[in-house]
């Protein structure tokens, strides 16, 4: 028997990212100060059943981004991630 996992890949969380970087984030490449593992957003793990957004590493699984809105504020930290590199709006 398989199990489904309680994740989802990164290109769910697009629409959340687009809106906070102005910018199809999920191309965007990043790596993980866990493990040093380097991957493009679209394949991180989102995990969006909570209050806000987080994505995970693929590889060890250490938060990556979280992503929390309010009707009056949003928290964003990318503490997880290295560096980001995405590409720069035509």
């Amino acid at each position: 028997m398989s199990q489904t996992p309680d994740f989802l890949d990164g290109n769910a969380a697009a629409g959340e990212l687009q809106s906070v970087f102005g910018t199809d984030m999920t191309m965007a490449s990043g790596r993980c100060r866990g493990c040093d593992e380097e991957m493009v957003l679209a394949q991180a793990h989102a995990y969006l059943g909570g209050p806000g957004m987080v994505l995970r590493c693929p590889g060890c699984e250490g938060v990556l981004m979280r992503l929390v809105r309010s009707p009056s504020q949003m928290w964003l930290d990318a503490g997880g991630l290295a560096y980001v590199q995405m590409p720069v709006p035509a």
